[in-house]
């Protein structure tokens, strides 16, 4: 056979029949009504004990009932959870499953809403979600469920945001600070914010509308007032920004400082593991190094950086560059010296003109090798030893 026929009897092989589609339209449920029903995986990816399928529209508890065989004399009941069989199309037992039914109004969604639970292995997963979606459900995009909880009003957009935030979070604070949002702190604060400006404008308008009336001269400044503390809660709001940035998204701490100051041993001690090479001879880290710990319940992500100092290969250039670039952009900066030498202030000027607009932490290592600290360590100064880790405590 020449390679062109090979070809051809390939793509023959793996070409759909027609008569696929005209299956599909067979085995599909008659929808008379409008409205799309979508159906998802709502548990991650892989195998498990357990995996929930879920669908959400109008005609969810129909196709449920296509392929769900309850075992017991059980009628369809809200939220009553039922044990039975998923059955094919085609009659095939699939597996042993739990179902659930939300009706409209009272799901997750808003909609008429049914759950799957089946055991989660990836083919029997994969199989029950061909059968849903060939009796006329949609596969739901990423987040369609949540936002049909926004556009339904079940939820506001800042719960919206909240249930992506807390999927993500991974540390306690950032838990924390993602549960206040899904409970609606921040969305009764702005509420509150809002009803103030209404009651302020409702004011205004009166005014207005009534101008040949007295108006109390005390209802302008109270009215003034009432403005100034909004806007104080507006500000304060806003500069919480940051603050929750780093909650949600993580802080990033770079350790800089010239060769051999101790910058891979700090990584290292931080991180609770032999993650980084050590090596007296200077220049060995040519490259950075970058990993997320958990720092008294908030998420870190920790850099170790080339040394920087003048000359060397080309490499450990390259390395020093993209340090700067690193240092430059972190949220704050772990500025590392060795106390045991005796220049280390006259190269630590030259070092800070570098990084004067950055937030920095100087710290000064190695003092198991300096007798008196007190003469060289500057104010504001960590003093620690990566070697016997005095002062690591303090540091963290």
């Amino acid at each position: 056979m020449t390679t062109s026929s090979s070809s051809e009897a390939k793509t023959k092989r793996f070409r759909r029949p027609e008569s696929y589609e005209r299956e599909k339209k067979k085995r599909a449920l008659n929808f008379d009504d409008g409205g799309e029903t979508i159906a998802a995986v709502v548990t991650p990816p892989g195998e498990g004990g357990v995996a929930a399928v879920r669908l959400a529209g109008p005609h969810s508890l129909k196709i449920l009932d296509r392929f769900f065989k309850p075992q017991a004399n059980s009628q369809t009941q809200p939220f009553l959870l039922r044990y039975g069989l998923f059955v094919s199309s085609e009659g095939e037992t699939l597996d042993e499953v739990m179902a659930v039914y939300m009706p409209h109004g009272k799901s997750y969604t808003g909609l008429e809403q049914v759950e799957v639970f089946c055991h989660g292995g990836r083919k029997i997963v994969q199989m029950i979600m061909e059968e849903l979606l060939t009796a006329g459900a949609r596969a739901a995009q990423p987040g369609e469920f949540t936002k049909l909880a926004f556009l339904n009003g079940r939820i506001d957009l800042a719960k919206a945001e909240a249930v992506a935030e807390i999927i993500a979070a991974n540390t306690d604070s950032s838990v924390r600070a993602s549960r206040e949002h899904l409970l609606g702190a921040y969305g009764e604060h702005i509420e509150q914010i809002r009803e103030q400006l209404v009651t302020v404008l409702a004011d205004l308008e009166a005014s207005i509308d009534f101008s040949e009336e007295e108006i109390d001269p005390g209802t302008n400044v109270q009215a003034a007032k009432l403005l100034m503390g909004v806007e104080n809660e507006i500000a304060v709001l806003v500069d919480s920004y940051t603050g929750g940035r780093i909650i949600n998204e993580g802080f990033k701490i770079a350790i800089g400082g010239r060769p051999n100051a101790g910058k891979s041993s700090l990584f290292n001690l931080l991180l609770r593991q032999e993650r980084a090479l050590v090596n007296p001879e200077a220049g060995t880290t040519r490259d950075y190094l970058s990993e997320w710990i958990d720092l008294e319940g908030f998420a870190v992500n920790l850099v170790d950086t080339a040394g920087l100092r003048a000359g060397g290969s080309k490499i450990e250039k390259e390395g020093q560059a993209r340090a700067e670039k690193i240092l430059r952009e972190a949220n704050l900066l772990l500025w590392m010296v060795d106390l045991s030498d005796e220049n280390w202030r006259g190269s630590l000027e030259v070092d800070a003109e570098k990084f004067e607009n950055c937030a920095i932490l100087l710290v000064g290592n190695k003092i198991d090798l300096v007798g008196d600290t007190t003469k060289t360590a500057e104010p504001n100064t960590m003093s620690i030893s990566c070697l016997t880790r005095k002062g690591l405590k303090g540091l963290r």
